[in-house]
């Protein structure tokens, strides 16, 4: 098959296009720009475009298939050629299920874990050589792709994202996959810009649950109540099963599980990723591992990429990443450091940098969110608010609705800067979390700082 992509550049665009040309496809493709990882990772097997830019002439008769990214406009020159033509455009949610049609499909779905619990699923799998189709949100380890399409596997493992599919099609990417096992872990509002209130946002899970195939199933965290109320309101003829935190204990910076052969240490640790543990054992039995070999699997399971990362560490400090942008995410990542060190001084980074956290209406939602750290500091750059083309937002703002205090407030990234680098670190944890880059700050430096 010959597909063209249509803004191949982005993350999830250019892993599809990895994994088609790794299935024996044509591939080609246009983006007006590519940043790194994409720009490499194209290069190396021959599909980074010739040329930055739209190219109306790639588009011909001859393609099997346009495949649309995000990042693409309604007026994309090479769109208006394919739809001219008549040329059959999927969007990247569209295409995933039309080549998982006779497949069994898993779908991963909520505001926050999504990622984590697929990359658990994706791991006992592996560790157990269980072939299996993907899709999931960052790079594994002993994983080359974000993507992976065969002919003859039985299952597809899909990450369920509910941001909008296409610029010509706003549904909602996980109403398309049509799962016949589903998990969902919580509902947190997210995405304002595009689900402008909460009881919008949650309808779009209620769409999710009423897509799964009749006879089909849900895994759900009853621990969520929005979750519990949207699946048992279901009329769905589907399975519904519900999952919950599992017991577990921290002793001396060490998260042991407990299981039926007795407390098992294991790598991650923080409530909300015992909770994601715990939904992926119901999907991995769903699927055919026995209780005892995802235990065994999970255990060497030591997280998915940007999701609580260990970036440092020496005697006295430790330095991890998050990213943690919403005010559900952030909270829970926050207690999660403070539980598993609460004898250290845990410092908590936060950088606003998404259109949700600019909003000032919704910024009251951050309101206990770094509670749990020693001393919390938030970093945002004015220069971003105005990009996103929203009004002004103040430290005063920003202090009003953290509710804190001693919140540390920067607008300016060498001050962020010197604030990170002029710490005593002794006996402490410090926590970036962000969707961004910090204002530029050099990790590596970072690094440098705490293990000497």
């Amino acid at each position: 098959m010959q597909i063209h992509f249509i803004a191949i550049g982005g993350s999830a665009m250019h892993n599809l296009a990895l994994a088609l040309h790794h299935k024996g496809y044509i591939i080609s493709g246009s983006d007006d720009v590519i940043f790194e990882p994409s720009k490499t990772r194209l290069a190396d097997k021959g599909l980074l475009p010739p040329e930055f830019g739209w190219y109306p002439e790639k588009i011909h008769t001859g393609l099997d298939a346009v495949i649309l990214g995000m990042h693409a406009k309604p007026d994309n020159p090479e769109l208006l050629k394919a739809q001219e033509l008549g040329v059959t455009i999927y969007s990247y949610p569209e295409f995933l299920y039309e080549q998982s049609k006779n497949k069994t499909r898993v779908v991963i779905g909520g505001s926050h874990g999504k990622t984590t619990i697929t990359s658990m699923i994706l791991h006992v799998l592996n560790y157990h050589n269980i072939a299996v189709d993907y899709m999931v949100g960052a790079q594994l380890d002993g994983f080359d792709r974000m993507v992976h399409l065969t002919e003859e596997n039985d299952f597809i493992v899909l990450e369920g994202d509910e941001y909008l599919s296409s610029p010509v099609d706003r549904r909602p990417k996980f109403h398309l996959y049509k799962p016949n096992i589903a998990l969902l872990s919580g509902i947190a509002w997210d995405h304002i810009n595009v689900f402008p209130t909460f009881e919008n946002y949650v309808g779009q899970f209620r769409i999710f649950v009423d897509s799964i195939v009749k006879g089909g199933s849900i895994t759900y965290n009853e621990e969520d109540l929005e979750v519990k109320k949207v699946v048992e309101a279901s009329e769905n003829a589907i399975r519904k099963l519900p999952y919950r935190t599992p017991e577990y204990t921290v002793e001396d910076g060490q998260t042991l599980l407990e299981t039926p052969e007795g407390p098992m240490p294991i790598e991650i640790f923080g409530k909300h990723n015992l909770s994601n543990l715990a939904g992926a054992k119901w999907i991995c039995q769903n699927m055919g591992v026995d209780e005892d070999d995802f235990y065994e699997a999970i255990a060497t399971f030591s997280g998915a990429s940007k999701r609580l990362e260990k970036i440092a560490e020496s005697k006295s400090c430790v330095v991890y990443k998050d990213f943690a942008h919403s005010p559900s995410k952030v909270m829970a990542t926050t207690n999660a450091v403070k539980e598993q060190y609460p004898d250290r001084k845990v410092i908590a980074c936060l950088e606003l940098h998404t259109y949700s956290s600019f909003n000032a209406d919704f910024l009251k939602e951050y309101k206990g969110a770094l509670d749990a750290a020693d001393e919390a500091v938030v970093f945002f750059l004015p220069e971003s608010v105005k990009i996103k083309k929203l009004k002004e937002v103040t430290p005063a703002q920003i202090s009003e609705a953290f509710e804190r205090d001693d919140l540390k407030i920067f607008t300016e990234s060498e001050a962020f800067k010197e604030f990170v680098f002029g710490q005593n670190y002794d006996d402490s944890v410090l926590l970036l979390m962000s969707s961004g880059n910090y204002g530029g700050l050099d990790l590596k430096a970072v690094k440098r700082l705490v293990e000497g």
